[in-house]
């Protein structure tokens, strides 16, 4: 079944607050998008800038009449209002997930966040043991698997259709980056102490070793790891290249880059088995190689003949008409509202529910942590520090 309206079971929208995302900001309006789009959840209360006069501008552009001067005091007072926030998305920059996720979970508000978990990962450490602390519902945006046909390749590879997963390739390369940027998105990614340690690891290498987690089962051992800042001046690392080692004795590598000229948001994901292989590019998401060893290959379509029920709940519109970035936001919103109705409600979470959550954004923070300390060890194979 697809995600659509009619797919939740609600007898009233959530009630949704924001931290972080106003005037200029770029992820704010996508996770408003993807919190409307199944007509799940109702934007009542932000704390949408550091900026109080900024905060209560953006508030009235977006005709949200609860405009807090900062998330302590949303979640305060928010907290003791009968027709308070049920859950709030974070958007801030990575060093402010941590602090701002903090005071909701501590009143039993759900959360989800954007990516990465955190900036650093003791901050990780600390969030994760508040989430399982306060009992809440926290959903992490890693939108890439809301996408249908990710779930069709994890959902084929969990039935064995490629046999034992030998080989994993992920890659994600973008060009923006290339060149010194002077502007608020490029500013604090590539401020450590606004980002975390990991740059283009932390930004986008972060997406790539979720999706190639989330399709593959796989968990890894230990990575090698080889991270360069190629533009003068550049304080994190705009590109790395990292081998993986997994407790299956499978193999992968995993490049991310954001000085890859010519390339404009280049996510792909190939994985080899002993029986066949897949591949998926997000610039063209509605298509799934399938090469059987030996036979001809074959190619799935979002929507059409020989896709399952994993991809048909992330399905939204029929087959030959694009969907991708937005969607697979608002599949993972529509999965989190699911999770949110039934713990208010009291009521079993069907067992096809699945979004990514605290334990791979701690995963991810850890990847990024490894890849740094690798990479100044001269590429030494190094652990996750979980």
């Amino acid at each position: 079944m697809a995600i659509t309206s009619a797919h939740v079971a609600r007898p009233a929208r959530i009630r949704l607050g924001m931290v972080g995302g106003g005037r200029g900001a770029f992820i704010g309006a996508v996770h408003r998008i993807a919190a409307r789009l199944d007509d799940q959840y109702e934007l009542v209360a932000g704390a949408f800038s550091s900026d109080p006069d900024r905060a209560a501008a953006s508030a009235a552009d977006l005709g949200v009449a609860r405009s807090y001067a900062s998330f302590e005091e949303m979640a305060q007072k928010e907290s003791r209002r009968k027709d308070g926030i049920e859950a709030v998305a974070i958007v801030t920059p990575n060093h402010m997930h941590a602090p701002a996720a903090l005071p909701f979970l501590k009143r039993g508000i759900h959360v989800i966040c954007d990516k990465p978990l955190t900036a650093t990962l003791q901050e990780a450490k600390k969030l994760a043991k508040a989430i399982e602390a306060s009992g809440t519902v926290f959903a992490l945006t890693h939108n890439y698997t809301g996408y249908p046909m990710i779930r069709q390749a994890r959902e084929m590879v969990a039935a064995s259709e490629l046999g034992d997963i030998r080989l994993v390739n992920v890659e994600y390369a973008q060009d923006w980056l290339a060149e010194p940027v002077d502007n608020k998105q490029a500013d604090w990614r590539t401020d450590p102490a606004r980002s975390g340690a990991g740059g283009s690891t932390g930004d986008i290498g972060t997406h790539a070793f979720n999706l190639s987690n989330f399709v593959s089962g796989l968990t890894l051992d230990t990575l090698a790891a080889d991270l360069q800042s190629f533009v003068p001046g550049r304080r994190v690392d705009d590109n790395a290249n990292v081998l993986l080692r997994y407790t299956s004795g499978a193999r992968g590598m995993l490049w991310c880059s954001q000085v890859a000229s010519g390339l404009e948001n280049g996510l792909r994901l190939r994985m080899f088995g002993t029986k066949a292989g897949i591949e998926w590019a997000q610039e063209n998401p509605n298509y799934l190689t399938v090469m059987p060893l030996g036979k001809p290959h074959y190619r799935l379509t979002r929507g059409g003949h020989g896709t399952g029920d994993a991809a048909a709940r992330m399905t939204r519109v029929p087959a030959g008409h694009p969907e991708g970035y937005l969607e697979g936001f608002a599949n993972i919103y529509a999965e989190a509202a699911l999770a949110i109705v039934a713990r208010r409600d009291g009521t079993p979470l069907d067992k096809a529910v699945t979004f990514p959550g605290v334990k791979e954004g701690l995963e991810g923070v850890a990847f990024v942590d490894a890849c740094v300390r690798s990479s100044k060890r001269n590429g030494a194979w190094t652990s996750l520090a979980l």
